[in-house]
């Protein structure tokens, strides 16, 4: 193939759940205009939380794996950092593309930067405002070195504009809002997450928690379980790895196992999650995706943080900050949720709105 007619390459960089939902509503929309080569860092190596989203999301085979997962995460970017600049300086590609918050996000755009190759970052301008979260420091350092910043709420572009940064900015809404609102209903279809649980919609809870915040420090654990045992219904409880380890460690683990409402699982597939969520009186989370997610759903959400960068759900009153206070949170579990949830995100049309932001700077026709 001539240069006159050679497509551009992008680099997309994923390597957690959230990120995988995200790259399903853009990835393929990508490859019809440009040549992609897909990066999974192995951030999230459990087949659960990773080989299964894949699978269910339709997403095309990854062109390269790291094992990046595991130890802290200034140990996970030592592990990324160097095949990824080494791939982009060998590839050259005409544009990175990562997604989100995690130290693969981060580690994609400082690798790029090296490299000398452009950024774009999707979920660009999200803030919680606390600089505590790792997720807080990756996406204003990821936001900072990028070059295109896709935003999924006029808050974000808000939130930019006030550090300065306004160039190469674009609201495009929310990716992952476009792969739940088109997967929801094949998960009613599909999954039988409810029948082989025995579980009633409306009639139990969803809780997922991973927050290194919430589950690193001990005290702060102990909180978690106790509001976990406090909650009124069947609970039901898929541990993420980090949780899982952080519970045995410090024999919590037993506790949860004895509370008789509870049910502890595995992490759960991208249908059957979608599925529980839908269905659930509430979700009691940690996870910044999953209030995205419940909104969407028109699941109320009990959030386990004492702000949250996802501010439009709370403002709309179908998201309730308690952090890990079990009195609040059972309060919030006794409101009505309104009667009304405003479109927030994008009408399930950004994937598009990427790709064509990405197609105009990379040149591809």
């Amino acid at each position: 193939m001539s240069s006159a007619t050679r497509r551009p390459l992008v680099v997309t960089i994923v390597g957690n759940r959230p990120q995988f939902v995200k790259a399903a509503a853009v990835s393929r929309r990508l490859r019809e205009h440009l040549d992609e080569f897909l990066v999974h860092t192995g951030q999230h190596y459990d087949r659960e939380l990773s080989d299964v989203f894949f699978e269910e999301l339709d997403l095309p085979t990854p062109d390269l794996r790291l094992k990046a997962g595991g130890g802290s995460n200034l140990e996970q970017l030592a592990r990324m950092l160097p095949p990824l600049e080494a791939l982009l300086r060998e590839r050259r590609p005409a544009l990175v593309l990562v997604y989100g918050d995690t130290n693969t996000t981060l580690a994609g755009a400082l690798a790029a930067r090296a490299a000398g190759v452009p950024t774009a970052h999707v979920e660009a301008g999200m803030r919680s405002f606390d600089r505590t979260m790792p997720e807080e420091t990756n996406r204003v350092l990821t936001d900072h070195v990028s070059d295109l910043l896709l935003c999924p709420t006029e808050t974000a572009v808000a939130n930019l504009a006030r550090e300065g940064i306004e160039h190469g900015v674009h609201l495009v809404g929310d990716v992952m809002a476009d792969v739940l609102l088109a997967g929801a209903e094949v998960a009613e279809r599909r999954s039988r997450a409810l029948e082989e649980r025995q579980l009633e919609p409306g009639g139990y809870l969803l809780v997922t928690a991973h927050r290194a915040g919430n589950v690193d420090d001990h005290q702060r654990l102990l909180r978690l379980v106790e509001l976990i045992e406090a909650l009124p219904l069947t609970t039901l409880l898929p541990l993420h790895p980090r949780t899982r380890q952080r519970l045995l460690a410090s024999d919590l683990f037993e506790r949860l196992e004895r509370a008789p409402h509870v049910r502890i699982e595995k992490p759960l597939g991208y249908l059957d999650f979608v599925r529980l969520l839908r269905n659930a009186c509430a979700v009691v989370t940690d996870s910044g995706g999953v209030q995205k997610e419940a909104y969407l759903l028109a699941t109320p959400c009990i959030t386990l943080r004492d702000r949250t960068e996802w501010v439009e759900t709370v403002e709309s009153g179908w998201n309730v900050l308690v952090d890990l206070d079990r009195d609040r949170a059972l309060a919030a579990l006794a409101r009505t949720p309104p009667p009304h949830r405003p479109e927030l995100f994008g009408g399930g049309r950004a994937g598009e709105r990427v790709c064509q932001v990405v197609c105009t700077y990379t040149g591809a026709q």
